[in-house]
């Protein structure tokens, strides 16, 4: 038992297609790869390694120094004890006294900071909606500064295509606006190897299958902009008919 190996463990979350890229630096680092975990959009890796021994001579001065501690702090509690009542029947007056503060809570910053970009609170959204080169920086700016944040826009299937050999799984072409494969304006919008089920298709009339042409209110988080095919990548949050 003495000589049993103890693991420290480390779990790493990375985006679908970079798996081996992580693996391999953790590697380098002294990490053996123990699991994956592939979702849709995201995989989850699990490490482990094995912990370095802490020398004895350490081991035993740390030990003393916790008896020292102990000490200190025991006679310290003793000391005080007298004092503890009258402390404590101070506190409500000083709690009564403190006033609100003005600076926002972090709930409240990060409920600002999640908000749904959409053409009306967002003017540079707008604008690339309307932009008439699919290739434009704009694009690659915007993917840039939002990647992992939402935004919402009405839209249409311009082209719909399986994925690789899969029967159930496609990619999607999006552009806003409601002329599906003759949409001229806007980034090309790629939602890549999803079903129908990642649509999360919502509304009153929820249709079996979906086509090109096909309008919708898209709900999406902000992927990578590949400039070399002039594709802005979206994942798909929700998806309702118009």
């Amino acid at each position: 038992m003495a000589d049993e190996i103890k693991y420290e463990y480390k779990t790493v979350r990375t985006v679908r297609g970079t798996d081996g890229l992580v693996i391999s630096k953790m590697q380098k680092d002294g990490w053996e790869f123990v699991e994956q975990a592939q979702g849709t959009f995201r995989s989850t890796l699990d490490f482990r390694r094995p912990k370095k021994p802490l020398p004895w001579p350490l081991i035993g001065a740390a030990a003393g120094v916790l008896v020292i501690l102990a000490i200190v702090i025991g006679t310290a509690s003793a000391l005080s004890g007298g004092d503890e009542k009258k402390d404590e029947s101070d506190k409500p007056a000083a709690a009564a006294s403190e006033k609100p503060s003005a600076t926002p809570t972090p709930a409240a910053a990060e409920s600002a900071a999640t908000e749904v970009i959409t053409t009306r609170n967002n003017p540079e959204f707008a604008a690339l909606l309307k932009t008439g080169d699919t290739c434009d920086e704009a694009n690659l700016d915007f993917a840039t500064r939002h990647k992992g944040r939402t935004v919402a826009f009405n839209g249409s299937i311009a082209d719909m295509a399986p994925h690789g050999d899969y029967d159930t799984r496609y990619d999607f072409l999006l552009g806003p606006g409601d002329k599906g494969p003759n949409t001229a304006v806007g980034p090309s919008f790629k939602y890549e190897d999803v079903n129908i089920f990642d649509l999360r298709l919502t509304g009153k009339k929820i249709p079996a299958t979906v086509g090109v042409g096909d309008k919708f209110r898209f709900v999406a988080e902000v992927g990578e902009f590949n400039a070399d095919q002039c594709l802005f990548f979206l994942h798909p949050v929700s998806t309702e008919i118009r």
